[in-house]
């Protein structure tokens, strides 16, 4: 590597070593900010002739040429490799190539470091737009089953074990929920994303007449950083952005455990399809819930990679330092894996599972799940609830010796038990009524959960 092909000074007199150049080189994976270099590129030479640094003609004439490299990149003709060390030097190369001199002019005013800085912001700011969009048909998907199942049963769990019936949308809404959140937290850390560096240099600015603010209206940022030093060397977006999509994942994977337990032998309150899961190689009975254990494995992934940022980020000193290079693999990767997850859990709601409302029905109705119901019937009736409650556990303790379910208990026999007991007590434990009582709000009574859905899709479709 000749030292007249580097993207730094004539201070040196040798070339870097060939394993040297490959370590120091970004190319292999910066090139995804191609298209963002490019366009932060020519809205930095239309300034550049703005203020008369160069001639309009020149600035014209860069804004051209670097649009013919973003049809050689289209193209698949425009292939750097690491002799050029970054795709910043890539760009500029070949638009000297085009060019001639004027090629060179492109970089006057700005580094390396604030150039860099925009690019990771401009590509950040569409992937997040994406991965909105992919969180609305997420909740779309959970809403199409959730409007089916108002009314379908679902047993619900506290340590994994039998509490109360819910409604089934009711269940798929706490979902809708966490995406809410999830969407909302991506365009609160967007807000910080949009701040433009360009102009700020190395570290302290430029001697040149720029104007910082006509680039970032160019470039659509909302404000501009105030400090050089705090431009080049802030990653808290990028840590902020790896925080919200570790939380994304949290949410998927938690939903992914579920839709895995739930299509278990030992549950069996889904049926995957076959477009959505796998077979085994030796055993030709199975079907392997492939999607959600993806989801939930990836999931570490995404979580090193904020450890990773937080990591590198806790002992720079200001301002840039090389380390910084390491953020990009970390946010490409974390932006892949959690597109790619929200796309594969979405078409697994739309067509890889199948609820099967009729052996919900029979797990709601086979436990001791109403047992809080009896204890709030009691306490209607006068009765304190704490006195009811310890009554009620004593009921629950006798019948599973006799091998029998509430609903198994004669009346005679709840009257032996407490005389405020009356036919009634029947329908006050039936599953569909111990759900639809629960209508405080917020709660799974049906009223409640209509109430929600509408709401929920209301909002996902604003």
């Amino acid at each position: 590597m000749s030292t007249s092909s580097t993207p730094w000074s004539q201070r040196f007199d040798q070339g870097l070593h060939p394993v040297i150049a490959e370590f120091n080189a970004s190319i292999g994976f910066d090139i995804a900010l191609v298209e963002y270099d490019l366009t932060g590129s020519q809205a930095h030479a239309q300034m550049l002739a703005k203020v008369g640094i160069i001639s309009e003609a020149e600035g014209q004439q860069l804004v051209d040429g670097l649009e013919t490299i973003r049809q050689e990149y289209h193209q698949g003709s425009f292939i750097p490799g690491v002799d050029e060390e970054d795709v910043h030097f890539a760009v500029e190369r070949r638009l000297t190539e085009l060019l001639g001199p004027l090629g060179k002019k492109l970089h006057t005013g700005r580094s390396r470091n604030d150039q860099v800085g925009t690019d990771i912001r401009l590509y950040l700011r569409s992937h997040i737009h994406t991965l909105r969009t992919l969180l609305r048909d997420f909740q779309k998907a959970l809403l199409t089953h959730a409007a089916d199942h108002v009314e379908t049963l679902i047993p619900g769990y506290t340590h994994l074990q039998r509490a109360q019936p819910l409604s089934l949308a009711h269940h798929l809404l706490a979902y809708v929920d966490m995406a809410q959140r999830d969407y909302e937290r991506l365009g609160d850390v967007a807000k910080r994303v949009n701040i433009s560096p360009l102009g700020a240099g190395a570290l302290a600015g430029t001697p040149f007449p720029i104007d910082r603010q006509y680039t970032a209206d160019q470039l659509g940022f909302e404000r501009i950083y105030s400090n050089s030093l705090d431009a080049v060397s802030d990653r808290d977006f990028a840590i902020e952005f790896a925080g919200a999509a570790s939380l994304i994942m949290v949410h998927l994977s938690r939903l992914a455990e579920e839709i895995i337990f739930w299509a278990s032998e030992e549950f069996r309150f889904v049926t995957l399809t076959d477009s959505c899961s796998t077979g085994s190689s030796i055993m030709p009975q199975k079907k392997n819930p492939d999607v959600p254990e993806l989801v939930r494995g990836k999931t570490g992934r995404v979580f090193g990679h904020l450890q990773g940022l937080l990591t590198m980020m806790k002992g720079l000193p200001l301002a840039y330092n090389k380390d910084l290079q390491e953020d990009k693999e970390a946010l490409f990767d974390t932006v892949n894996t959690v597109q790619g997850c929200l796309q594969a859990m979405t078409v697994l709601l739309h067509q890889g599972l199948e609820f099967r409302p009729q052996r919900l029905a029979e797990a709601v109705a086979s436990d001791f799940s109403n047992a809080t119901d009896v204890a709030d019937y009691l306490a209607a009736k006068g009765v304190p609830f704490r006195d009811a409650y310890n009554l009620v556990g004593t009921v629950v303790k006798t019948s599973l010796a006799a091998g029998k379910l509430l609903k198994d208990l004669t009346l005679d026999e709840w009257q032996a038990i407490h005389p405020a007991f009356a036919g009634d007590i029947y329908d006050a434990i039936s599953p569909q009524q111990v759900v639809a009582a629960r209508n405080s709000l917020g709660g799974t009574g049906f009223e409640q959960v209509k109430q929600a859905l509408a709401k929920a899709q209301k909002i996902v479709e604003s």
